[in-house]
């Protein structure tokens, strides 16, 4: 749905979806590889990734609870959805470590062989995680696009309608 926005509105709506982005695609595909060299050596930089990745994800998620008083509607809006996308991510994160956590105990308790474990974290933690990083960054591309040109997905306008907001363009109508 597109509406008339202002462009300081639209500018201010896609900072969520850049921070994000940055998360993703900075954080998580390139410091990840630039640590993942030094892995075999010495693999506490490593951590640097989810540390970096939660204070970033906290950071949307606390800006996005603030927006819901502090920013006009449509700004808000773009907030939620990155809100929406930050808490999925968290959640896929904290499966993987869990996993991870399983692994090692497995592996220094249980007597499991370390092929096994390095096979579990890759093929159980992290290939999901490189998956739905892909998926998200593609998300919140087209978020962003969608901030710049005054447009909403419809399902976040149903959570959050604004009866004042001026519709230009019912989009969902045209694709249907």
């Amino acid at each position: 749905m597109l509406y008339e926005i202002s462009d300081e509105e639209k500018k201010r709506a896609k900072w969520p979806h850049d921070l994000f982005l940055v998360n993703l695609i900075g954080n998580h595909i390139l410091t990840f590889v630039a640590t993942l060299g030094l892995a075999s050596s010495w693999a506490w930089p490593m951590l640097s990734v989810p540390i970096i990745s939660f204070i970033i994800l906290g950071t949307i998620l606390t800006k996005g609870q603030k927006s819901r008083t502090e920013e006009s509607w449509f700004v808000m809006c773009h907030w939620q959805l990155a809100m929406k996308r930050s808490l999925f991510f968290i959640k896929m994160m904290l499966l993987m470590i869990l996993i991870a956590s399983f692994g090692v105990y497995g592996y220094m308790q249980l007597g499991w062989m370390k092929e096994a474990v390095y096979a579990m974290i890759g093929g159980i933690c992290v290939l999901p995680i490189m998956l739905t990083t892909l998926v998200l960054i593609l998300m919140e591309s087209d978020a962003l696009h969608q901030a710049q040109k005054g447009e909403l997905p419809e399902k976040i306008v149903k959570l959050f309608p604004n009866p004042d907001a001026v519709l230009i363009e019912n989009t969902t109508e045209i694709s249907q």
